[in-house]
């Protein structure tokens, strides 16, 4: 039982589905502090350190981040003083507290060229400034030597907030055609999948194991494969959630190569994550991908 937990980035995907699963188990944890990025500039050092020095929880759960993954190439400083040296000030100031930490990374620490699932134990090469930023935020953490959890997830997603979801769902209400990238694979993962594991791994974790796990919703697609699903589960709940129809057809997305779609900062070819170390030591099971994506569907409003 955690007396107090302080939580951030509730403003961000995750952190909002960290709030709501809190909320539906409050009788398995304490008192839970929740600041979005106006109660805490992860860019100011100090504000952190007083922050955590005045709630004084016995637990820190850090899903907030930098995440304009282009944008950082341009504002490498920013993403670093966020992604970097925040998760570290966290962790120094957890430790004089003699408290845990559980912070989010990403699948953007790898290059992406390995044939196969990535294990956590694999090379980390990551090609762009955000990847790098999150891996050197995971190394402050581990220096810094107190019980803590890393989870590195992909794709992250959900009904809440700005993500491929609901930009595909715009989209394709806007047009008659979608041109996705079909030639990089990974596991889509919803932020309540990634929210309703961590519930899972805090009835069980005692601080007597740390490090890094990968956790990411079941199986692996493409971005194309992630849209074309995203147009047909829609399509088949439209009726009953009464939503509006889309413009676009499934036969009407088309796929695409990365180098016909280019982007500022590079892309994992490869982001596949595999997540047996999650299983092994915690028992948790995580849902497919797509069972996923329906019920992300299922819980989001009429529109």
């Amino acid at each position: 039982m955690y007396k107090k937990i302080l939580l951030t980035g509730i403003s961000g995907q995750v952190g909002h589905a960290l709030q709501q699963a809190f909320s539906a188990h409050h009788t398995l944890f304490g008192e839970l502090v929740c600041l979005d990025r106006n109660q805490l500039d992860l860019s100011d050092q100090q504000a952190i350190r007083d922050v955590v020095q005045a709630i004084k929880p016995d637990l820190i759960i850090n899903p907030a981040a930098y995440t304009a993954v282009d944008k950082a190439e341009t504002e490498p400083e920013l993403a670093y003083a966020i992604n970097a040296a925040a998760p570290s000030v966290l962790a120094e100031e957890a430790g004089k507290l003699g408290a845990r930490l559980i912070h989010f990374s990403t699948d953007y620490v790898y290059a992406g060229n390995k044939v196969g699932l990535y294990v956590e134990d694999d090379a980390t090469v990551p090609l762009s400034v955000y990847g790098k930023s999150k891996l050197a935020g995971e190394e402050a953490i581990r220096s810094v030597g107190l019980p803590h959890l890393i989870f590195r997830t992909s794709w992250v997603y959900g009904a809440y907030g700005k993500n491929f979801l609901n930009t595909i769902l715009r989209l394709a209400k806007e047009r008659d055609q979608l041109s996705i990238v079909g030639d990089q694979a990974g596991a889509p993962t919803s932020s309540h999948s990634i929210a309703d594991t961590i519930v899972q791994v805090l009835s069980q974790w005692h601080g007597d194991v740390s490090g890094v796990y990968h956790l990411v919703n079941a199986g692996f697609t493409t971005w194309h494969g992630f849209a074309t699903a995203i147009v047909e589960e829609y399509s088949h709940l439209r009726s009953v959630k009464g939503w509006q129809p889309l413009k676009v057809q499934v036969e009407n997305i088309q796929a695409i190569t990365t180098a016909e779609y280019p982007t500022p900062a590079v892309r994992p070819a490869n982001s596949c994550l595999d997540c047996h170390r999650l299983h092994r030591d915690f028992s948790v099971t995580i849902p497919n991908w797509r069972d996923a994506l329906i019920a992300e569907l299922k819980a989001m409003p009429s529109n």
